[in-house]
């Protein structure tokens, strides 16, 4: 039997909300939103209502989700409320499971996740992940616990707090005017007019899906767009051989400041968020972004420039946890994960990614030389070379070697017997119950944000100093 909820709940003080939906319970709740299922008055429909208590989040949230309402592999915005000086409550459709729970429950049987079904849980990724790369949107949060799963084995993307819309280098968005590329190096990102408060509801279009045809075309540009960026970016690492001088940005990740040790050991150290560092107008990015487990090297090195590979990365992380039913780089601190990212791939240097060594915090950092790598195909045993590939291809330091959504949608893989299995033959979990704390997300933790501290006594490690600063070496 459900309890009466206590009445001080803001959402509760809002007549235009409790007037179209009766709320019914709370069922997530973070630093910068609590989510609510709700009943929608006028049939009953149930909704998940999403009260974001932070303005960038929720003006992200709802670009993101108006630009992808279409996909069918993104969670569906309804409509959203939003007046002067409230917060914003997004009305979201209710999906009460979600990826980690797909994976979870797997290990309680035996064979895991079937190859079919394995095939079909990343055609519908990559399918949402193609939708926000085709719009130049950057989820920057892709794990587990965000990829929500409906009744009849529809998975979707959700939670787009952390999302950025791009632009690629040198193109003005604001004056549509081509700028001087030495003043606009890199992905920036794409900065909209200010959100207008609204005095009522905003319902959106309930669009069908794309014409095929148009689709086809859709992609087959988008493709060519990306061939286009990847040439450019490949140029540009190309010329940062004869410029190696670091960028002057300093990272708020896996650097020794204040801030990093006196963080409270008691808070989460799985994922959290902080605002973008200079001048919001500027469109600069920031390294803290997304969950740890799922965070691409470039993020964990600081790095404020980069681009749609960053989510790449983490779709190779969860494609790795889907095929092995384990996390594949669980670290506990920014340090520690760079760390099993080496221990796999190898130490990061320039002639397996040309200009890593002007990321941020390359020269900070250090690990001793891995002699014998353990290799992604021994974190995959048991699995096909093909599988072992798609990993691969996501899953590699330099993110302009990294496979796109699109270019893995048309792999043979998918391809070849067992064949995907249909949708509505996916075993999707009856609950959510028993959520896993190292994976958070979805609507049981639909922030997961926390701070780290990166000096956890996880292994040792030497300091030298320098007249310009200092260096930490890891052994």
């Amino acid at each position: 039997m459900e309890q009466p909820l206590p009445k001080s709940w803001s959402i509760h003080t809002r007549p235009e909300i409790i007037a179209k939906y009766q709320i019914l319970e709370r069922v997530g709740s973070g630093a910068y939103s609590d989510v609510y299922r709700a009943r929608r008055l006028s049939d009953d429909l149930i909704v998940a209502l999403k009260e974001v208590h932070d303005y960038q989040s929720a003006f992200r949230e709802i670009e993101a989700l108006q630009m992808l309402r279409n996909c069918p592999n993104v969670v569906v915005l309804h409509e959203y409320f939003w007046r002067e000086d409230e917060d914003a409550v997004l009305v979201l459709e209710f999906l009460r499971t979600d990826l980690s729970a797909v994976i979870r429950d797997a290990k309680k049987k035996e064979g895991g996740v079937r190859v079919g079904e394995v095939k079909r849980w990343m055609l519908q990724m990559l399918c949402g992940v193609d939708a926000c790369h085709r719009n130049m949107i950057v989820h920057r949060d892709l794990k587990p616990g965000n990829l929500l799963v409906s009744d009849n084995g529809v998975l979707k993307l959700a939670d787009f707090g952390q999302a950025r819309i791009l632009m690629e280098s040198g193109f003005d968005g604001d004056n549509n005017q081509q700028v001087p590329v030495e003043q606009n190096i890199g992905y920036q990102e794409y900065v909209p007019p200010p959100l207008v408060t609204v005095p009522d509801a905003h319902s959106l279009p309930n669009q069908g899906c794309n014409n095929q045809a148009e689709e086809v075309t859709n992609r087959e540009e988008y493709l060519r767009q990306l061939v286009e960026l990847k040439a450019k970016r490949h140029a540009m690492d190309e010329a940062d051989k004869e410029t190696n001088t670091n960028d002057g940005y300093s990272s708020c990740l896996a650097t020794g400041t204040i801030s990093d040790i006196d963080d409270d050991p008691l808070k989460s150290s799985y994922s959290y968020e902080a605002e973008e560092g200079g001048d919001e107008r500027t469109g600069a990015l920031t390294s803290c972004v997304g969950t740890r487990w799922f965070r691409a090297p470039e993020l964990l090195y600081g790095s404020i420039d980069y681009g749609l590979e960053v989510d790449l990365w983490s779709l190779g992380c969860i494609f790795s946890e889907l095929l092995t039913l384990e996390p594949l780089f669980p670290g506990v601190s920014d340090i520690d994960q760079l760390g099993r990212i080496i221990n796999v791939l190898g130490n990061l240097t320039e002639e397996v990614w040309p200009s890593c060594s002007k990321l941020p915090d390359y020269r900070t950092i250090s690990f001793a030389k891995i002699e014998n790598p353990v290799s992604l195909e021994a974190c995959l045993p048991n699995r096909s070379p093909d599988e072992i590939s798609i990993v691969k291809r996501l899953v590699c330091y330099n993110p302009a070697n990294r496979a796109t959504a699109m270019e893995l949608l048309n792999d043979k893989y998918f391809n070849e017997e067992p064949l995907p299995l249909p949708v509505s033959e996916l075993h999707v979990p009856l609950t959510k119950n028993d959520h896993d704390e190292d994976s958070p997300g979805g609507w049981n933790d639909y922030d997961g944000m926390g701070s780290d501290s990166d000096f956890d006594d996880f292994r040792p490690f030497n300091v030298k100093t320098s007249s310009s600063g200092f260096s930490i070496q890891f052994s």
